[in-house]
This record gives C-alpha cells, sequence and structure tokens, in this order.
C-alpha cells in the first residue's frame, strides 16, 4: 500500500485530521520507524492500531484475538516456549501446504526462516499484537508442559546427583531448559501444582517411601511417590532454590523461592524441618495476582455484608476474626483492608508473615530473633499516628492489652483469635487476664469463618434430601419443600474430586448493650451465644446450610467445618 492510501486508511479509521497525521509523517521521517509506532508514540493509536496499521501497510491479515480452539497442539510442541515468547510469535495451524503463525514482529526475517526450516513448510504470516499472542502463549504452552509423572518415567532405572545450580527468581519455569532430571522433576512438580491450583506442597519422608501431597482446596492429595533414594537429591534441589544451607539437616529452616510460572508472579515460602527418616518440606505457594479478593466475593450473605459494611466505618474498636488455622482468616481481613484502603487513611499492619503485599498500606513483620514481637511492634506502630491497625494474631496477653488501649485511644483495630465460634473469643481474651470492662468497652464484632469447598459446577449432581440430613442441618421439611440440594460429582475440570474452589461461612456477633453487660458478669461462651442467637445470631452451620440451599456446597462439607458447634 502506498504511503498516501495508508495515511488516508488511518485518517478514516480512526478519525485523525491532517494535522495529526502530519506529525506522525514527520516523526516516521526523525526515526525511521513504521507510521502506525509513530503515531502512537504521539498518543494519536492505541498498540492495536498500530499493530493493525502495520498489517495493512504489509498486506497482511490483522489478528485481534485468539482462542485455543485455532490452535493446533502439533505444531505448538515444536516450537520452545522461549524462542515462542523472544520472537513474539505462536504457530497456529496447517492450512493446505502452508502453516500459518501469528506475530507481532513481521520484519524478523530470522525467526520466520528458523520457522519454515523446523516445520518443513512453508509460513503464512499474521499480525497480531504482542499482549495477545503472549496470552496464549502461556495459555498452549501451560497446556503442554510434561506432568511430574512424565519426568518420573523418564528417570526410573538410574541414579540421580542434583545438580547445585541456582535458579534465579526472574526466570519463568517454562522457559527453563535446563535437562538435569532432578530439576526437571521440581520444577514439574511446582508448575503442576500451581496448575491444580494446590496451596502448598509436602514432600513427606518415611522409611521406606518418599511421598509428595498436594493441598487442594484444603484437603491433601497424594500426587507422587519417588523413588526413596531420589529423596536427598530433591531435597538439595528445593534448599538450593530457597538458598537455605544444604549441609544443615539437623536444624529447621525457612526460606523464600520467587518464580514465574506462564507469566504469573509466585511466591513460595519453604518450611524444612529434620524427621526420623530425613528433611520433611512444606512448600505454601501463593499466586501474587490473585491473592486478594473483593469482600462480595467471600461468601458473605447480603445482610453479613451490610453488617460488614458498617463495622469498617467505625473510627474505634476492635473487630476479631477467628477460626482454625486455614480458615482464610488473613484473606478476610485483608480484603476488609483493601475495601477502606485510601490516601486519607494511615493504616499499619503486624504480621508473622506478611502474606499479601498492599499497595498503601505500612507492613511490618514480627521477628523474635531482634525481638521485635506483637506487642513491642504494637508500641512502635501507636507512634506512627495509624487510623487502622491489623494485628496479625493475638497470641498472649500483652499485645492483647496493648490492642484494646490502641482501640480505647480511638483507632480501628483489626485482629484474629483462635477459637471455635465468636462468643469463644470473648472468654479467651478473659483468660488471659484482660479485664471483663475493657474487654467489653473494645471489642465491636467477632466474626467466625470456616472454608467450605465449592462445588464443580460442570458435574455436581442434584438430589432430594432426606429427613435425617435436613435434621443435621437444623432445617425442616417444610424450609426445603421440593428443593433440590447438590452433591459432588467428579470431572476433568475437578480433578475428579467434585469440587472446585473454596468460599466462606460465617457466624456474626455484633456485641451491644446486653452482651457487654453478660461480659461484666463474666458469663461463659454458652450462655453468651445462647442470647446472641435468641436475638437473630446466624450461627456458623446456618450459614453453611444457606449455602447448601444456594447449591454451592454440600452437607457434608458443612458438617466437616462445622462438627464442634451445634
Amino acid at each position: 500500500m502506498t504511503n498516501s492510501n495508508l495515511t488516508e486508511w488511518i485518517q478514516k479509521k480512526y478519525s485523525l485530521n491532517d494535522l495529526q497525521i502530519q506529525e506522525g509523517v514527520k516523526l516516521q521521517v526523525e526515526k525511521n520507524i513504521p507510521l502506525g509506532e509513530a503515531l502512537r508514540e504521539l498518543g494519536f493509536l492505541s498498540l492495536e492500531g498500530e499493530v493493525e496499521t502495520l498489517s495493512v501497510q504489509l498486506g497482511l491479515p490483522f489478528i485481534s484475538s485468539l482462542s485455543d480452539s485455532e490452535i493446533e497442539k502439533e505444531w505448538i510442541g515444536k516450537v520452545p516456549f522461549a524462542f515462542a515468547k523472544k520472537n513474539e510469535l505462536i504457530p497456529l495451524k496447517k492450512e493446505g501446504s502452508r502453516v500459518k503463525i501469528a506475530t507481532a514482529k513481521p520484519f524478523n526475517i530470522n525467526a520466520l526462516d528458523d520457522l519454515r526450516i523446523l516445520f518443513g513448510h512453508e509460513i503464512e504470516v499474521s499480525v497480531a499484537p504482542f499482549p495477545v499472542i503472549l496470552s496464549m502463549i502461556n495459555q498452549m504452552y501451560e497446556k503442554s508442559q510434561e506432568s511430574a509423572d512424565q519426568v518420573m518415567e523418564g528417570i526410573e532405572g538410574n541414579m540421580i546427583e542434583v545438580d547445585p545450580g541456582e535458579i534465579p527468581g526472574s526466570v519463568d519455569l517454562l522457559e527453563a531448559t535446563d535437562e538435569a532430571p532432578i530439576i526437571r522433576l521440581v520444577n514439574s512438580l511446582i508448575f503442576q501444582a500451581v496448575k491444580q491450583r494446590a496451596s502448598d506442597i509436602h514432600f513427606e519422608p518415611f522409611e521406606r517411601e518418599f511421598v509428595v501431597r498436594y493441598r487442594i482446596d484444603g484437603i491433601l492429595y497424594n500426587i507422587l511417590t519417588p523413588p526413596k533414594r531420589l529423596q536427598s537429591s530433591m531435597t538439595s534441589r528445593i534448599k538450593i532454590m530457597a538458598g537455605l544451607d544444604i549441609a544443615e539437616k539437623r536444624l529447621p529452616q525457612d526460606g523464600r523461592i520467587s518464580v514465574r510460572i506462564a507469566g504469573k508472579e509466585i511466591d513460595i515460602r519453604v518450611s524444612v524441618i529434620p524427621t526420623a527418616h530425613g528433611e520433611r518440606l512444606v512448600l505454601r505457594l501463593l499466586d501474587k495476582q490473585h491473592l486478594l479478593l473483593n469482600l462480595n466475593d467471600l461468601g458473605f450473605s447480603k445482610k453479613a455484608l451490610e453488617m460488614v459494611q458498617d463495622l469498617i466505618q467505625l473510627s474505634h474498636g476492635i473487630i476479631l476474626v477467628t477460626g482454625p488455622t486455614g480458615s482464610g482468616k488473613t484473606t478476610t481481613l485483608y480484603s476488609i483492608l483493601n475495601r477502606i484502603n485510601s490516601a486519607d487513611i494511615n493504616i499499619i499492619t503486624i504480621e508473622d508473615p506478611i502474606e499479601y503485599q498492599l499497595k498503601g498500606i505500612g507492613q511490618m513483620q514480627v521477628n523474635p530473633k531482634i525481638d521485635l514481637t506483637f506487642s513491642s511492634g504494637l508500641r512502635s506502630i501507636l507512634r506512627q499516628d495509624p487510623d487502622v491497625i491489623l494485628v496479625g494474631e493475638i497470641r498472649d496477653s500483652e499485645t492483647a492489652e496493648i490492642a484494646i488501649h490502641a482501640s480505647l485511644t480511638g483507632h480501628l483495630v483489626f485482629s484474629t483469635l483462635h477459637t471455635n465460634d465468636s462468643a469463644g473469643a470473648i472468654t479467651r481474651l478473659i483468660d488471659m487476664g484482660i479485664e471483663p470492662f475493657l474487654v467489653s468497652s473494645s471489642v465491636v464484632a467477632i466474626i467466625a469463618q470456616r472454608l467450605v469447598r465449592k462445588l464443580c459446577d460442570s458435574c455436581k449432581i442434584s438430589y432430594m434430601p432426606q429427613p435425617a440430613e435436613l435434621l443435621k442441618l437444623g432445617m425442616s421439611g417444610e424450609q426445603t419443600e421440593k428443593v433440590l440440594f447438590y452433591k459432588a460429582g467428579g470431572c476433568s475440570e475437578c480433578l475428579n474430586t467434585g469440587y472446585r474452589g473454596r468460599l466462606g461461612i460465617y457466624e456474626f456477633l455484633l456485641v451491644d448493650d446486653a452482651i457487654r453487660a453478660e461480659i461484666l458478669n463474666k458469663v461463659d461462651s454458652t450462655t453468651i451465644k445462647n442470647h446472641a442467637v435468641l436475638k437473630g445470631l446466624v450461627t456458623l452451620r446456618e450459614d453453611g446450610a444457606r449455602q447448601v440451599l444456594n447449591g454451592v456446597t454440600t452437607t457434608d462439607e458443612v458438617l466437616r467445618v462445622t462438627q464442634v458447634d451445634n
């Protein structure tokens, strides 16, 4: 296409005036770049507009979006991930005697020649924006990555020694070209864990075997049983990645690994402890791109969400979130902080460890080695003029006392406690030695929570509940007349577990004047809870029953996580 025809097309397509085109042509000549690139530098075109202009200029087809249905895996397997990413191209499919490809760099003749040789066919070039190509590269190569089982098949029967080479945190695991079998095996296990949404990887040594397990949606699953002789090499490899001392096998160690997998930043916390049959490792995986949830996505009922909205507007007081380890307390608190985070509020946290990085919030990590504890850190935070404080966990009376005094002097304080229900948090604080009048005047609300697994929408199975099942959930037949319940099925979408993802069930105890009076009278938690139920408190099990009625989870799940509650 001639330059005049191109400028005419651009003006018509993107509604640019003569002056804008003239500025673009001037910059094009000065920098010796395509006209579309010049117009984008001047802010007159988007990236997509630049790429489409280039395709028109070269007379090549333009692709604005791609889906995996347009791509044949046969050709993906022939092009290394690193090559595709570096040269910003992806093979699509064969049509006739030519292989179609999409590229963001149609001038890269060397890469296109390499593809002709690699495929043994002529290629047909289309132009697409790099973000479109990169997204599809990550998606398709993620699917084609070999599993840990396949790597194991390749090393069975061979004696393997670990390669002591370091793994840079900035390298994408899909780009790793190292052929050392142990390195490939460990990389595959981490990759597979991310792909299957695992939160933890357990490496567990026993007398005659070595077991690898994933925790997915709160449940542990056996994944691999490598030969016992690979235990030392795999352990050493992970310790090298985490920057730990591979010679020290008698003491516990903690480290971190940062990797990218298919473009996603993954932060891995590594814990190593010595056991009778070797070192036991647990890797906690945190996907930095999917850490924070919106309050609306946590599973709150409409009424509970309104309560949360009201609570987070308070200027002072303590709001406690309770539940066992792994019940989502930190996620709930961070979602709340994310909602109230703004330029006119000073929010400071003290945590052990810092799990999520929040922009605009000061975060301090506990470090007992230098005597930076929750209590000492909290004292320092109070001198930083905070409006909102998050204390990762109230573990002792000193921390509880400082947090209470902070709330009484005009600060909104969030924290967690390990108790079975909401009312139990009150008696726990009093058992720590906190005066009842301090508890009653500072605590404004307690949220107890658990996590239940969500049914996979692709394979859940409907059925009519029996009266005994309704009784367990505290419901009557009239409440559920003609209502269907669902149970887990199993399909490839959910790894044949029947469940995919988790959400919270909640119990909100708002501390009103009546409950304050009971706290001052030192009544037990059961009495407090019974009075709260009479005033409309929805228990964990009742909130779980709501999610069963909604077809989101199962009776078995709700009973599993609320078995200690009435």
